[in-house]
């Protein structure tokens, strides 16, 4: 599953970083690895934006993100 397709409130695990989108280019992948969404940690979608779109609250360890729709399709993970 994509972490762009993970509910509201839910945990997961992420499992790894894939190109998922054209406007997402390698250096934006590396980024979001340098920011803690590497493979094993745990992830909690903390809420969508208005209408339920962009951007996506996002909790790593201690850390919110805001991030893309684009770039939340870049990232696998596993519900827990």
């Amino acid at each position: 599953m994509l972490l762009s397709q993970l509910p509201n409130g839910q945990n997961a695990v992420v499992e790894r970083i894939v190109p998922g989108s054209a406007e997402v280019g390698a250096a934006t992948l590396l980024r979001l690895g340098e920011l803690g969404f590497i493979a094993g940690e745990p992830v909690h979608m903390l809420r969508r934006g208005p209408g339920g779109r962009e951007p996506l609250a996002v909790q790593v360890g201690d850390t919110q993100f805001a991030l893309r729709l684009a770039e939340a399709q870049c990232i696998e993970v596993t519900c827990i």
